[in-house]
């Protein structure tokens, strides 16, 4: 009897032990960047949709930024959705380089389009992955970087909605 009492007391504290929940790991500074912003009322809001010029514009602005172009070497191949292509010439090779770009909120993500490696061919929007956002001010387009480790970069291009009409 007091055989299986002892039993059923270990059991009990082994079956306990199972239901413990490892320690969640801390967040990486990208997911922390990448989660919803705080909403207060001095940060600018992006719009909730952008208009197609205005999704060209922020895209050719966040790649730009991205891949250390000027703003007028990034070429606006077509709009898919909410999906933008886009493309700009080679610095290495002299061929062109394609990406799509999307927006969510004041999130910008990208993926590297014809690359190589299939495997490279993803959105650039998980863990470890650096999280751009942006801000509108008119003509002015604030974009925001900050990289996997913490380290963060602010840039600011004129994209007038003319240079887009294509």
């Amino acid at each position: 009897m007091m055989r299986s009492a002892v039993l059923l007391t270990s059991l009990s504290v082994l079956l306990a032990a199972c239901g413990e929940r490892a320690e969640k790991a801390e967040p990486t500074p990208s997911d922390v960047v990448s989660a919803a912003p705080a909403k207060t009322d001095a940060a600018p809001e992006a719009p909730a949709v952008l208009d197609a010029a205005t999704l060209r514009r922020v895209c050719r602005a966040g790649l730009a930024n991205i891949h250390g172009q000027k703003v007028g070497d990034i070429s606006i191949d077509g709009l898919e959705g909410e999906i933008v292509n886009a493309s700009w010439r080679a610095p290495v090779d002299g061929g062109r380089r394609r990406a799509q770009c999307r927006v969510d909120g004041d999130l910008i993500t990208w993926k590297p389009s014809e690359a190589q490696n299939p495997e490279q061919n993803r959105w650039m929007n998980q863990s470890g992955d650096p999280v751009t956002r942006f801000v509108l001010d008119g003509e002015a387009i604030t974009i925001n970087t900050t990289l996997p480790d913490g380290t963060t970069a602010t840039e600011t291009y004129s994209v007038a909605a003319e240079q887009e009409a294509r």
